[in-house]
């Protein structure tokens, strides 16, 4: 078996193209948690634009508040990375990091970090000019009361320079944990299951 594919076209690939590929997705896909810890890294280089901390210290905080809520493991690496596609995606980064998470967490987790920009909007779209209330529209919807609580109790709060917080070393094994998943498991994603955030 070659390193390479015999092809310049998908079309024009063999099995033995593919089954070369699929065993180089497997090793690049073990190495996950790495690229997600090493985007972490970096978001700690520089602090978020006006802001007082880091875009890793908000993820910090954020996670540092879930677990002392007693929240599981889901939730904690939920607030950790809720922001890791600020990057990136600055325009849409809620739905660029929910799926960064989605085949490895519960999906209310997911639908919670896909949707948190929106809910974050009730503490500042009036000062623009915008409609502060824009995240009514999911009223209905089974994770409207754990968006509005994790953005009030670990997101929208998490910008304190002074908040006690624990270092990512704290939270690697966390994440190397979700990220060992198989994804998109039945049994981790539990569709339609709303879970309690805090113990």
């Amino acid at each position: 078996m070659t390193n390479t594919v015999s092809f310049t076209q998908m079309k024009d690939g063999t099995k033995a193209d593919y089954e070369m590929l699929e065993q180089a997705e497997k090793s690049y896909v073990a190495l996950t948690a790495d690229r997600v810890l090493d985007e972490l890294s970096r978001q700690g280089e520089a602090s978020i634009e006006g802001y007082k901390i880091t875009r890793l210290d908000h993820g910090l905080q954020s996670a540092t508040r879930a677990e002392q809520d007693g929240a599981d493991i889901d939730w904690v690496v939920g607030a950790l990375l809720h922001d890791i596609g600020d990057g990136l995606a600055p325009q849409n980064h809620d739905r660029f990091s929910a799926e960064v998470i989605r085949p490895y967490v519960r999906w209310d987790v997911a639908w919670v970090v896909e949707h948190h920009g929106i809910f974050q909007m009730i503490y500042y779209a009036h000062h623009y000019g915008w409609d502060q209330n824009a995240r009514d529209r999911f009223k209905d919807h089974p994770c409207f009361e754990s968006c509005a609580t994790f953005c009030e109790r670990w997101d929208q709060a998490s910008f304190d320079p002074d908040y006690e917080t624990r270092p990512l070393s704290h939270f690697e094994p966390l994440v190397r944990e979700v990220f060992a998943r198989k994804a998109y498991d039945p049994n981790v994603i539990r569709e339609g299951f709303v879970s309690e955030l805090t113990a």
